[in-house]
């Protein structure tokens, strides 16, 4: 049944009017789709996995419903389909050969190509989850690589979602595990957005704070349920997922959800890196590093004093615009992520002027600003233990990433989102440097894992 949470983050949604969840839901989706899209044909979209989880009862549910139904798109398991640019344009012009609306069966790629697509047409559609692995079921907007760069696409989210606990939890455990990864950044994320709205650069909106965080410690509390396929611990971590996804509709950004450790993984993926593997490295496996990766690193920097920057000292070295881009540069390698690195950058970039004011803040909110961000975040080894536990990544080995290229990524991260975050104060306070060594050093959190095994489908 869906949640007072969800009828709540509803109310305040311009798109999305109904989340349907919890077991045995699938037989809905044909009433919701009446209700929602009267006097429409259907076209089911999914993959050869996703139809064998749930398409069936989808077209049952269709039928008995009375919606006339076109011939389904389905999608090769294999290689697994990916949503770049020229997936949505495929798919647009599919649709364009029907008036039908879509109903999309899947998880993060089919969602995102069938929201992005039915959006060129300006149509309407459903959205059917197969697995609680992504929270941009109910965005607004879509995770597309344009042009070789991942990009967010605006485009508008599903008319009603249909959410099956049991559908969700009999799926296979690593798209779980992916799903956990991806939402425990929120809570990084949640302290680069205090940083922000310390420092004036953009407020933390606590209604929205409060449809993200509110749910967040339920959703993870308990992976080795989740790991079983435990249909409570699904619910949770999928209503955790949806509320995430509700949020980006009720702000108009991704702020609430998405921090520097979200960075990682957008970097790896514009890199194309594990896109190509048997099974290809997910998203969620990738932010949950990136989340850990995070969380080290602000245990670090709530031990040093930002109180103390010597602004002179700091402006001494201020480097001009020229510079600012030869670093992202020398940074970004890979031409076409290093023209929106650049960019992106460039929009962030402080002039000597606007330094000094930004230092100074720094300086005055230290102290208090600290003591709320102890608060938000979690000890790294306690989120390196529930993301063990569901079976996620969580050691740079386990995907062939050395302790070196992770390193790089810290730096590579800041560069790559105008989105303002900690890494970008400790950029502009002179010490990311500093801060990035430590972790990496004797007695720091990287040094002191150890290597894990390669990672398998049944690690």
């Amino acid at each position: 049944m869906t949640s007072d949470r969800i009828r709540t983050a509803l109310s305040g949604a311009g798109q999305t009017k109904a989340v349907v969840m919890g077991v045995g839901v699938l037989g809905q989706t044909g009433a919701t789709f009446a209700e929602f899209l009267p006097g429409k044909r259907a076209i089911i979209i999914a993959d050869e996995n996703t139809w064998g989880a749930a398409g069936p009862g989808v077209q049952s549910s269709l039928q008995a419903a009375g919606i006339d139904i076109d011939e389904p798109i389905i999608y090769p398991g294999k290689p697994v389909f990916f949503a770049d640019d020229a997936a949505v344009l495929r798919l647009r012009d599919r649709l364009a050969e029907t008036d039908a609306a879509a109903v999309s069966v899947g998880s993060g790629s089919i969602n995102d190509v069938v929201k992005n697509a039915s959006d060129l047409l300006g149509r309407p559609y459903l959205s059917v989850c197969t697995a609680a692995s992504v929270d941009g079921y109910t965005a607004e907007g879509a995770a597309i690589t344009v042009k070789g760069v991942k990009s967010t696409v605006t485009c508008r989210a599903p008319i009603a979602v249909v959410a099956p606990t049991d559908v969700m939890a009999a799926a296979p455990s690593r798209l779980t595990a992916t799903g956990l990864g991806d939402l425990f950044e929120k809570v990084p994320a949640g302290a680069d957005w205090m940083v922000a709205d310390a420092l004036g650069v953009e407020p933390v909106d606590w209604d929205v704070w409060e449809l993200v965080q509110g749910p967040l410690q339920d959703a993870i509390a308990d992976p080795d349920g989740l790991r079983r396929g435990d249909e409570e611990a699904v619910e949770a971590l999928s209503e955790g997922l949806q509320m995430s996804g509700l949020a980006i509709q009720v702000h108009g950004t991704s702020r609430p959800t998405s921090g520097a450790g979200h960075f990682f993984s957008h970097q790896w993926e514009m890199e194309g890196y594990g896109r190509d593997w048997a099974i290809p490295l997910s998203h969620g496996f990738k932010v949950g590093l990136g989340t850990l990766s995070m969380c080290a690193l602000y245990e670090i920097v709530l031990g040093i004093d930002l109180a103390s920057i010597d602004v002179e000292a700091r402006l001494a070295s201020w480097p001009t615009p020229e510079e600012d881009q030869a670093r992202v540069e020398a940074l970004q390698p890979i031409g076409i992520i290093r023209e929106s690195a650049t960019n992106q950058s460039a929009d962030k970039y402080l002039s000597p002027d606007a330094a000094r004011v930004r230092l100074e803040a720094i300086r005055g909110v230290w102290p208090a600003l600290r003591i709320c961000l102890e608060q938000q975040l979690m000890p790294a080894a306690e989120v390196e233990d529930i993301l063990r536990r569901v079976g996620a990544i969580h050691h740079p080995s386990q995907i062939g990433v050395s302790l070196e290229q992770l390193r790089t990524k810290y730096y590579q991260a800041q560069t790559i989102r105008t989105r303002y975050t900690v890494l970008d104060t400790l950029q502009e306070a002179g010490v990311l440097g500093e801060v990035v060594d430590r972790l990496f050093a004797p007695g720091g959190y990287w040094y002191e894992r150890k290597p894990e095994p390669r990672w398998t489908d049944a690690s």
